[in-house]
């Protein structure tokens, strides 16, 4: 179990807290590129690590994230005009640059005053689909990781992203826990069977084994996480594994290998939660692939919107609660058609997660030896947030991320899970005597 203490120290991250400030020494995804599609479009609210923020997109292009409330009174940006290569607050008519540069203050004679001062801007990149922002300290920005998967061709993409309605730790667990998936999502797996999609077709066996081994390691990004199922053959000892990389804070390389998973705290007790698939032979982000990959995890409109978890409907009135028994199915439970009478497989995940409250209790919880990794969660993100109060950088930051893969796959004998990762560096991490 970890202590109340420990808990609030690892889940809270607003500007004055130890995983805030770790959380700003990473460049994080701040929305998708689609939601700032046209230039000189509307603007678009940004909430990140209980921070408002405004995103546009100028006259040429390019995107600008800078504080919500302009710099001279306050008035929200959100309110602002989008035109002529800048953001213009309407209350006063003030201008400002995707960079902060202040272009214009109409209600103010003197032309040389706007020099003299800058609207908070953060940098921006725009790559894979998503527009990434880096928080943090000015004077020393990390190298922007260049994962292969976000150079994927837009064909051959598909992104998405959700809201929980919980601490973004909660969310993290799920994608670290191997042994929940042939139980909770005992429909989906067992639908994968028949489809002739990629990404079901490596996840058909888990429910053959329902009690993995779990083997963690530490790397110099954060952890590879094993998940070794044996397989009966009559001729050879044969494992099945399906091995994870978990990059601090919020990255989770898949062990299907096509996928990557974002967790993103929205605040501290909502998160974005991030899917980027990717198919270099096959375009996955073009019809039908891409409507078939969607409905397969719950992610198409109609399940996700019902649901109540997209940006567009997560806010609205009947999202999953304790009120509404989490909009779970009872009905289909009873009569056999569904294991949890929840609608896809990220619905699932949304329920199992929100229904631990905002912030769950961890001091009552009775961790297993299916859980290693829940714990090994634990002990990286607290050994970010304490080398940051200590003044260091944390875990992972300016790794080389063409190294970092997750992957499943066969091994016969007593071949180590390793082989299948051969980028992997185990790291050993000195940890002062009572720290995690």
């Amino acid at each position: 179990m970890l202590s109340q203490e420990n808990s609030e120290r690892m889940c809270k991250t607003g500007p004055a807290t130890g995983m805030g400030l770790a959380f700003r020494r990473y460049w994080l995804p701040a929305l998708q590129s689609s939601q700032v599609a046209m230039p000189d479009g509307d603007p678009v609210h940004v909430e990140l690590l209980g921070e408002h923020f405004v995103a546009f997109r100028d006259t040429k292009g390019k995107v600008g994230i800078l504080d919500e409330n302009c710099c001279h009174r306050g008035a929200s940006l959100l309110l602002g005009r989008v035109e002529s290569g800048g953001i213009r607050c309407i209350y006063h008519g003030w201008k400002f640059a995707v960079d902060g540069t202040v272009l214009e203050t109409p209600n103010v004679p003197n032309p040389s005053f706007k020099a003299h001062i800058r609207a908070n801007a953060y940098p921006v990149r725009e790559a894979g689909g998503l527009i990434w922002v880096y928080l943090g300290p000015a004077d020393v920005v990390p190298d922007f990781p260049e994962w292969p998967w976000l150079n994927a061709p837009l064909a051959h993409r598909i992104n998405t992203r959700h809201v929980h309605s919980c601490n973004y730790v909660q969310v993290l667990e799920g994608l670290v826990d191997s042994s929940h998936l042939g139980i909770l999502h005992f429909n989906g797996v067992r639908a994968s069977q028949n489809s002739e999609l990629t990404f079901a077709s490596k996840v058909g066996k888990l429910q053959a084994d329902l009690a993995p081994r779990i083997e963690v390691e530490d790397t110099e990004f954060g952890f590879h996480y094993a998940a070794i199922r044996a397989i009966d053959t009559e001729d050879e000892q044969r494992s099945h594994l399906r091995i994870t990389a978990f990059v601090c804070p919020f990255t989770v390389l898949n062990p299907n290998g096509d996928v990557v998973t974002m967790v993103v705290p929205r605040n501290d007790e909502s998160a974005y939660f991030y899917h980027l698939f990717w198919d270099l032979k096959r375009t996955i982000g073009e019809e039908p692939l891409r409507s078939e990959q969607l409905a397969f995890i719950g992610l198409d409109s109609t399940t996700a919107d019902g649901y109540k978890i997209t940006d567009e409907t997560h806010f609205l009135e009947g999202q999953p609660s304790r009120n509404n028994k989490f909009l779970q199915n009872r009905d289909a439970i009873r009569s056999g058609v569904s294991f949890s009478g929840l609608p896809g497989l990220i619905e699932e995940d949304v329920a199992v997660s929100v229904s631990a409250g905002a912030t769950r209790d961890r001091s009552k919880e009775s961790l297993s030896i299916a859980d290693v990794a829940i714990g090994r969660l634990y002990r990286v993100l607290l050994r970010c947030e304490r080398l940051v109060r200590e003044g260091s950088l944390p875990i992972g930051v300016g790794i080389d991320a063409a190294e970092v893969i997750g992957t499943s796959g066969e091994l016969a004998g007593k071949r180590h899970w390793r082989s299948l990762v051969p980028g992997h560096r185990p790291a050993h991490f000195e940890d002062q005597r009572g720290q995690v």
